[in-house]
């Protein structure tokens, strides 16, 4: 790599990755991954990027072996290594919604509260956080590790599970009712702590991290742009949502004004016949890649 200056990035693999790759490209960079590749392209020569699972990227985030990362706070509390965090990314579709660790046990189970868990079983992927979860409310427990499937085994293999559930609508199926929620956790950009001491990759990680957040606020929101005669701008004000004030310049034909205005994309089927007999003459709906506030 001719570059001197490059960002080690880790990408979460797995149910992640999809989500992560769009909303990099919204934010401006395209991640090129391919099926069995582990090292995608980018259009951004100052990244080097690898997928890795989000089980583990705090860990090797805190080790150096990447710059930063991005994955979930459930798993970084479960790796229980030191890492600075950029920001939080907050994003609507699957993957960045914040999701739910909890307690679930059969329908017909006894157990109803933490403290039934007494000389039970439990089957979880996130055996660290469970295990000193358990240990704060008092209650002796086995704590295992599943490989997956881990639905399947409560009232089988093992009394209760711990689960991440972002509906529940699973665990119904399964039969499964949830006793308590342990954790919310949702998609953090974290930083190696040496990494965020340099000038360069810090500057490089708080643009990023600036651009996706940029991408995540612009998440279902369009842009709309009318003329109209000012003497109807009074009753049109009303029809619009105040989520921000929207921007009205003068035309140059006298009496018209020129407005935009930033929305909810779902509002918008309903507002522009609204707009239209309200008097806005030339409507434009646009996309919005990014909304840096």
């Amino acid at each position: 790599m001719g570059n001197a200056k490059l960002l080690k990035l880790g990408l979460p693999k797995g149910s992640l990755q999809e989500a992560t790759i769009d909303i990099f490209k919204r934010a401006g960079i395209r991640v090129y991954a391919s099926e069995r590749s582990y090292f995608p392209a980018s259009d951004d020569d100052e990244l080097e990027i690898m997928l890795v699972r989000s089980q583990e990227m705090a860990r090797y985030v805190a080790d150096g072996v990447f710059d930063a990362g991005l994955t979930g706070h459930d798993w970084i509390t479960e790796s229980g290594v030191t890492v600075q965090e950029v920001c939080e990314l907050l994003y609507a579709k699957t993957g960045f919604r914040p999701v739910r660790w909890v307690l679930a046990v059969p329908n017909d189970s006894p157990i109803k509260t933490v403290k039934d868990l007494e000389g039970k079983r439990i089957a979880t992927e996130l055996v660290g956080f469970v295990t000193k979860w358990l240990k704060k409310k008092g209650v002796k427990a086995e704590v295992e590790f599943s490989w997956g499937a881990t639905e399947a085994k409560a009232g089988t293999l093992v009394d209760a599970i711990v689960e991440l559930t972002e509906t529940g609508s699973s665990l119904r199926a399964n039969k499964l009712r949830i006793v308590e929620e342990l954790l919310t956790s949702s998609t953090r950009f974290i930083a190696n702590t040496q990494a965020w001491k340099d000038t360069w990759k810090r500057e490089k990680m708080e643009n990023l991290a600036m651009l996706l957040k940029g991408a995540i606020a612009a998440e279902g929101l369009v842009g709309l742009k009318m003329n109209l005669e000012q003497k109807n701008l009074q009753n049109l004000m009303k029809l619009l949502p105040a989520l921000k004030r929207p921007t009205i310049a003068p035309l140059s034909e006298a009496g018209w004004v020129a407005i935009e205005v930033v929305i909810e994309e779902k509002l918008v089927k309903r507002l522009i016949p609204q707009l239209k007999r309200g008097g806005a003459e030339g409507i434009i709906e646009y996309p919005l890649n990014k909304v840096i506030p």
